[in-house]
């Protein structure tokens, strides 16, 4: 399975560094892929050397201006123009997406890919890691938004909420099983 991550580049504590490596453990030893943003800093990095040292293989697609943080020797690495391009390519390339904690651009990873949920566009399973409750505001917001009307589906098609590594791979295995 090819399973999208995306995150943080930045360097974090070890509150959000220990939980990243045990996701990527557990992709690497289950003989998946790391699709991810391809760089070789912060978050990034530890998911991508826990994949590695674990056997899994590692699929990146940076974006120009990020060339120079770009992670060597992979097993595939593509480097798209923009954003928006990487974005696409990124989940083009994914069975699965796991979404876990970031600033921005993390968000707006996020929020593509369940719009496009929503409207239909794709129909990849998608976890939200909640590590040390990172997300518990978004899953309040997202709550109210199913409440109050603003979502036509409902929020568990959208997105499985796991607050661990064990959990959100035991949701994607089962959901990928189903199909």
């Amino acid at each position: 399975m090819n399973i999208c991550v995306f995150l943080s580049a930045a360097e974090l504590s070890d509150t959000y560094t220990r939980p990243a490596r045990r996701l990527a453990e557990l992709i690497g030893k289950g003989g998946h892929t790391l699709v991810w943003g391809g760089s070789d800093v912060g978050l990034m990095k530890v998911v991508a050397d826990g994949v590695h040292e674990s056997g899994g293989r590692l699929m990146g697609v940076s974006v120009t201006f990020l060339v120079d943080k770009v992670r060597r020797g992979v097993d595939d690495m593509v480097v798209a123009a923009d954003l928006a391009e990487r974005k696409r390519l990124l989940l083009e390339k994914a069975d699965a997406v796991v979404i876990m904690v970031g600033g921005t651009g993390t968000l707006d990873e996020a929020t593509e890919i369940l719009e496009l949920k929503k409207h239909g566009h794709t129909g990849l399973p998608v976890v939200l890691l909640n590590t040390a409750g990172f997300y518990d505001g978004l899953k309040e917001q997202f709550r109210r938004m199913e409440e109050e009307g603003f979502l036509p589906r409902p929020l568990s098609e959208l997105v499985f909420f796991a607050e661990e590594p064990a959990d959100a791979m035991a949701y994607l295995e089962e959901a990928l099983g189903a199909r």
